[in-house]
């Protein structure tokens, strides 16, 4: 039995996301699929997750082991123990929403999900895997558009500095340009959602 942790980064409900229309389908998918696996929500707007205070930095300078269920540390205890990783969000002026990335912060301590060795920093979160479900108001997969989009690329990379190197995306695109049907792209975003449960 696997544990998935689902990480929900938009204050909109379920049924005024976009992002969320996909993700949603995606779980429901999962959950057909794959019964057994354990998954938790995340929904950082709901969870009230803050940036990192002085007290908050200090707490992650202590011990592996430490504080456990500490208000700020028990995310990244949480992130280290579970084996996939399901991110949805939208792109927000070319990034990620601002509370998502206080979340990496929270769960980025040393000790826990990664470590320093001789050779320089390694991450503990090997042998995982992550799916990011992103909308996006344009286009940013192609060409000179593709090397403004921030919010995709970051989280691959800070995953991969934790050592989750499995790591897919699906974007839902042009869903602002005017013309574009929008309905169709959530549709064949919701499809390709579907079929990567089934392999997640």
């Amino acid at each position: 039995m696997s544990k998935v942790l689902y990480i929900k980064a938009n204050p909109k409900s379920d049924a005024d996301s976009r992002t969320f229309t996909i993700s949603e389908s995606f779980i429901e998918a999962y959950k057909n699929l794959h019964p057994n696996d354990e998954i938790v929500i995340i929904d950082l707007y709901k969870e009230n997750i803050d940036f990192l205070s002085t007290e908050s930095v200090n707490m992650h300078k202590l011990a592996p082991g430490a504080y456990h269920d500490h208000p700020v540390l028990k995310y990244a205890y949480q992130f280290v123990e579970a084996d996939k990783y399901v991110f949805a969000e939208p792109l927000w002026n070319l990034g990620i929403p601002a509370i998502l990335k206080a979340y990496i912060d929270y769960i980025s301590v040393t000790g826990i999900t990664f470590t320093y060795t001789a050779e320089g920093p390694k991450g503990l979160c090997s042998n995982k895997k992550a799916i990011n479900i992103t909308s996006r108001g344009g286009s940013y997969s192609d060409g000179y558009m593709a090397t403004l989009e921030m919010g995709d690329k970051y989280l691959r990379t800070i995953l991969g500095f934790l050592g989750i190197c499995d790591f897919t995306t699906i974007a839902a695109e042009e869903l602002d340009v005017i013309g574009t049907d929008v309905e169709d792209v959530l549709n064949k975003a919701i499809q390709q959602a579907q079929q990567a449960a089934a392999t997640f």
